[in-house]
């Protein structure tokens, strides 16, 4: 049960916003991307902020001069548009989105004036903390899980939301690193089921003392447990529990469910949670049964020509359903062998409905 091995190769408006680009690489972006979310001043904003990553990669003494000028048409488009972007928040998350909003705007200020210090020490940073406010309050402006599960699939485990975890893992004969910690956003809106099976075993606490059962600089695997079985056995039923292959195509309003898009005739479909970043976490199964997927997950390492950005012969043949955000780099350094300490919820948990464990152990 494993992933194949190769790849196939008024308001100012930004020039190349409505603009082809190039396929995201970044996982926070993907993540922001993949909210099922249409307000195109607050687009807007997080492209401005966006450019500064490939901006500040120009070995220039005026690198600063392009950087300061997305800040200030970021700033003028979030006041030029500030009742528009405040129209879409959930009156439930009001007061949230409302303090997000605010400090949003005050953030922005802040960096223009670092700017004119010429410092370009603090842009990234600066830039990683608004682009978290900018997903933060894009995640106010949802009101409700968007769509309708299928009744198959109503009273499984689901994530209606998002979760993110804290991946611990003990790293032996590794002089470079000791212990890896790593943390995970899991995306239900666009995969439910997926994501609410893995949340659902993390809070059984499966995965705590698993080794990492594959490590070959392509993917990093683990989840089959001890014994026969390839998946997580339920104690209610005594068999292997399964997910269907889930695949959220970019326009469609519920995912796909049970079926590939080559075999649907739609491999160049774009979808929602693509193989673009280093670290893209998704659901393994056997390359018979699209839908034999159980406890096993695999996260891509990108480093090579066979993962191109956009071009990946995994995309809508494996569930996607989330990307390791923070020290993902650390990925590269695991090895089969190395061991989970520990999963947990940070915060998210929330959005699990149906959950499957009786006993939540400390």
């Amino acid at each position: 049960m494993r992933p194949q091995d190769r790849e196939r190769s008024g308001t100012v408006r930004h020039s190349s916003f409505f603009e082809q680009s190039p396929p995201t690489k970044d996982a926070n972006a993907l993540l922001r991307d993949a909210l099922p979310l249409d307000n195109k001043p607050i687009k807007e904003v997080q492209k401005f902020l966006e450019d500064i990553t490939e901006e500040m990669k120009v070995p220039d003494e005026k690198v600063l001069e392009p950087v300061e000028r997305d800040v200030r048409q970021a700033t003028l488009v979030l006041n030029q548009s500030k009742e528009e972007i405040l129209s879409y928040i959930a009156e439930s998350k009001r007061q949230e989105g409302d303090h997000i909003l605010t400090t949003l705007n005050e953030e922005l200020e802040g960096f223009q004036k670092q700017l004119e210090e010429k410092d370009s020490s603090i842009v990234l940073p600066r830039q990683k903390e608004l682009l978290r406010l900018i997903g933060d309050l894009e995640e106010t402006m949802i009101a409700k899980f968007p769509y309708e599960i299928p009744e198959e699939y109503a009273k499984r485990p689901l994530l209606m939301g998002r979760a993110t975890l804290e991946m611990k893992v003990l790293v032996k004969n590794n002089p470079n690193v000791k212990d890896a910690v790593l943390h995970i956003v899991l995306d239900g809106y666009n995969a439910p089921v997926t994501a609410g099976n893995f949340v659902d075993l993390v809070e059984r606490r499966f995965y705590d003392g698993m080794e990492i059962q594959r490590s070959d600089g392509f993917v990093l695997q683990t989840g089959d447990p001890d014994g026969p079985a390839e998946g997580f056995v339920d104690p209610a039923t005594g068999q292997v529990r399964t997910v269907p292959l889930e695949i959220m195509v970019e326009g469609q309003k519920q995912p796909i469910y049970g079926t590939t898009l080559e075999e649907l005739g739609l491999p160049k479909a774009k979808i929602k949670l693509p193989f673009n970043a280093f670290g893209t976490m998704a659901m393994a199964r056997q390359e018979s049964d699209n839908n034999s997927g159980s406890s096993q997950v695999f996260w891509l390492l990108k480093e090579s020509e066979l993962t191109p950005n956009g071009d990946s012969i995994h995309d809508g043949r494996y569930a996607v359903f989330g990307y390791v955000t923070e020290n993902e780099g650390l990925l590269a350094n695991l090895k089969a062998g190395d061991v989970i300490e520990s999963i947990r919820v940070l915060h998210g948990l929330d959005n699990l409905v149906n959950p499957s464990y009786v006993v939540r152990l400390l």
